[in-house]
């Protein structure tokens, strides 16, 4: 059935408006906004930037707003509205989560039709295959289906770094770079808000663990919170322009971020140019007023105290803030599909949508190791599939980016569809397996995680039998992640004992028989690998592949697609290697006062960013910490050479070029990844030993064929944040550009002058630390 405003009586202007005002009141789109404002009461200044609450999906759970929770939902599901003022045209919008795709209610009362969205790849996947068109391709079908579903704004993308494999929410971000976050987060914008749906990069800023994170202060210098922790934020609002930016929980450096000036007035809009709203996460901060102030113009969810503060503030200022964030909110819903009228129809394309979701699954599959051409497989083979997950896959991350999807195709679905067989009875033990544990777990509460089901112990015999019948084997190990909670070190980043017994097992079993063992990943986050890789043949990073990942697996598996996905983010060989180990997820504050009351936003903690810029790849490289896998590697079915980089000029002036020449040297068609990576000269500032500053992937290539790919270096891109000045410097010297397959694997570097000193950008002493931080220095090692 065809959807219109008029199909929701609430969110329209009323005709009568007249009949209780003497004088018409000005119409939003048809008068100036300052009229608007100015005829606005208090009353619903502050009802138009607190939101209607939500309602929290578990049982014996009471309304945020009693009298908000009576105005039926237009999206029934979705995360959260804003409050309609109908006397001047001001429509109600509505607001859905997610990064892996719009989270609504699959079913709604009364109604027997089902209303499921798309599960696409989680964002690190997504990052994995660093092809910006094809995540605008991604992008437009979000797009698409939250128009489609009535959807105003879409909670979308997180792009915070992946500071620590622990993280708990790293599947919903990109990656452990600020380029790769910016330039990914900026082409899945560009896609969505095409479609007229606008979108909210998150979770601006330093939101990097779950650990108390309603409650927790992050502490970091200004040059790593201006060179990695705002850097993506910045490419994405300066290259995709979003209609908003939500804020995160945390503090950073003694102030909420929903609070602070420094970074939504001066850095966001004075620094960035950014022009659009910004909109808390949900139950931030513990001042409306001092939000606003801020420059946080919409309070989500909202709840009815928050009304009344805003509309009590009193003072020249207050009275400014408020009107300075209704002209923002109004801007927002005057360019919304709502206002506009547009149709819905409740049917987006989910077939179409589920093509897209299997190609960019396939797209951003990592093959880690492939000895002895393991992979592709022959055609219609036998295949012992072991796993609990390679019949239960793990399709995304649990919380507010999770997706109520149709289906979810495993993998033992997909080898089917693609022709290989597995054994019935094996097939039957896991089901069975999963089925029964599943059952003993109380169901969790909203949002909340599952508890993860042991791995099924395979006996001896079965063991033997499948080696001897079957071609090849198999294991899938899979773990979920997901809000409000970091993963733990033994039994999630380390194989469980069950998990590395079934991996010894079944290696000694196949290899007795001269047959192959390959890993299919499929993971939320980093995983240790070194002391398990030696035993197996094969190793395929799969992620959280969304609905279609039975497929897109096999797909690779088979070879129809070669693999070209490359890792945004380092795998360590210990845990103990990552540069945050010592200090993540941070420590609780005994005896300090709580700076919210309420009962689910844990305790006030600290987390001491000590590693400074030394994140990932930075860290590894300029310490000589050797990885389990680099930032940036990953394997294909073929073979590529590069060329020697080549310069438009051989000192930096504007711009310079850089241009490398890329042959597909192997038997197969495939893709690359050239990445281009800087190493400064030594200078006033630390510098790590090198940055990735340009990447591009190829064309599908044919065998023998060769693609020229072009870089372009500006100042901005090899400018440092230099605290003492604050200001973003380009320090004089011989700057060596590494052209490469990854952070370690160069094919060959070049060399770039700067004969002088340049300041790029002059920027504000803002967010500075309370007190001085010892931070991870190259010569302090």
């Amino acid at each position: 059935m065809k959807k219109t405003r008029a199909a929701w009586p609430v969110v329209v202007p009323f005709a009568c408006a007249a009949a209780v005002h003497a004088q018409p009141a000005p119409q939003l789109g048809k008068a100036p906004l300052a009229e608007v404002v100015a005829a606005m009461t208090a009353e619903e200044k502050a009802r138009l930037l607190v939101g209607m609450g939500m309602k929290l999906d578990f049982e014996g759970a009471p309304p945020i707003d009693p009298e908000d929770a009576k105005v039926p939902e237009k999206v029934p599901g979705a995360a959260g509205r804003t409050h309609a003022i109908p006397r001047l045209g001001i429509p109600s919008l509505t607001l859905s989560d997610g990064p892996a795709g719009v989270r609504i209610a699959p079913r709604r009362p009364g109604d027997e039709r089902s209303y499921h969205a798309t599960g696409f790849p989680v964002a690190t996947l997504l990052a994995s295959t660093w092809d910006t068109k094809l995540l605008e391709e991604v992008g437009a079908a979000f797009g698409a289906e939250a128009a489609e579903y009535g959807v105003d704004v879409l909670l979308a993308p997180a792009l915070n770094i992946q500071r620590n494999p622990l993280g708990g929410r790293n599947f919903e971000y990109y990656s452990e770079d600020p380029l790769v976050s910016g330039k990914m987060a900026a082409a899945f914008v560009r896609g969505v808000q095409a479609k007229g749906v606008g979108t909210s990069p998150k979770h601006f800023a330093v939101n990097n663990q779950e650990f108390n994170r309603m409650q927790s202060n992050s502490v970091l210098g200004e040059r790593a919170l201006r060179e990695i922790y705002l850097r993506g934020f910045e490419i994405a609002v300066k290259e995709s322009a979003p209609w908003t930016v939500m804020s995160s929980y945390n503090l950073v450096n003694g102030t909420y971020t929903s609070q602070s000036r420094d970074l939504l007035t001066t850095i966001l809009r004075e620094e960035w140019g950014y022009g659009g709203l910004v909109m808390s996460d949900w139950f931030s901060g513990n001042d409306v007023v001092a939000q606003v102030a801020a420059g946080n113009d919409l309070i989500m969810p909202g709840m009815p105290l928050q009304t009344s503060a805003l509309a009590a503030a009193g003072g020249t200022t207050s009275r400014r803030d408020l009107d300075r964030s209704v002209e923002r909110a109004l801007a927002l819903v005057a360019q919304s599909p709502t206002f506009k009228g547009r149709a819905y129809y409740d049917q987006p394309d989910l077939w179409g949508h589920a093509q897209v979701a299997r190609r960019a699954a396939a797209d951003g599959l990592v093959l880690l190791k492939n000895a002895g051409s393991t992979l592709p497989l022959a055609p219609a083979r036998q295949v012992a599939l072991f796993g609990n997950a390679s019949y239960q896959l793990f399709a995304g991350g649990t919380g507010s980016g999770d997706v109520n999807k149709k289906h979810v195709v495993s993998l033992q679905e997909g080898l089917a569809a693609a022709g290989y067989a597995v054994d019935p009875g094996l097939k039957d033990a896991y089901l069975k397996h999963v089925a029964e544990q599943r059952a003993k777990n109380p169901q969790p509460m909203w949002f909340m995680p599952l508890p993860p089901i042991p791995e099924m112990t395979v006996a001896p015999d079965v063991l033997a039998a499948q080696a001897a019948r079957a071609h090849l084997a198999v294991v899938t190990l899979g773990r979920s992640s997901g809000e409000f909670g970091d993963r733990k070190l033994e039994d999630d980043f380390a194989l469980t004992a069950v998990e590395r017994d079934l991996l010894r097992d079944v290696a000694a079993a196949f290899h007795a028989k001269g047959k192959k063992v390959v890993v299919v990943l499929n993971v939320g986050g980093v995983v240790e690998v070194a002391s398990w890789r030696d035993q197996v043949d094969a190793i395929l990073l799969a992620w959280l592949p969304g609905q279609e990942g039975g497929h897109a697996v096999a797909d690779v598996l088979r070879g129809s697609v070669s693999p070209s996905g490359r890792l945004a983010t380092t795998f360590p060989v210990r845990y103990e290697d990552v540069s945050s180990a010592k200090n993540f997820p941070g420590r609780e504050l005994p005896g300090a006062k709580p700076l919210v009351e309420n009962p689910f936003a844990g305790k006030p903690a600290e987390v001491v960013y000590e590693e400074g810029l030394y994140v990932g790849y930075r860290y590894h490289d300029t310490f000589d910490v050797a990885p389990a896998y680099e930032f940036g590697y990953g394997l294909t079915y073929s073979d590529f050479t590069f060329g020697p980089p080549r310069l438009s000029a051989p000192s930096l002036a504007e711009e310079v070029k850089v241009s490398v020449a890329v042959t597909n040297a192997g038997q197969v068609p495939c893709r690359a990844v050239p990445q281009l990576y800087v190493g400064a000269p030594a200078g006033k500032l630390d510098r790590p030993r090198s940055e990735l500053k340009a990447f591009a992937k190829t064309r599908l290539l044919p065998p023998g064929e060769t693609e020229e790919v072009t870089f372009t270096l500006r100042p901005s891109d090899l400018a440092a944040f230099d605290p003492a000045r604050s200001s973003w410097v380009v320090e004089p010297g011989a700057y060596e550009l590494r052209v490469g397959a990854s952070s370690r694997d160069i094919k060959g570097t070049a060399r770039l002058d700067v004969p002088s000193e340049r300041v790029v950008a002059k920027a504000h002493r803002a967010l500075a630390p309370q007190a001085p931080i010892r931070e991870l220095r190259p010569s302090k090692r």
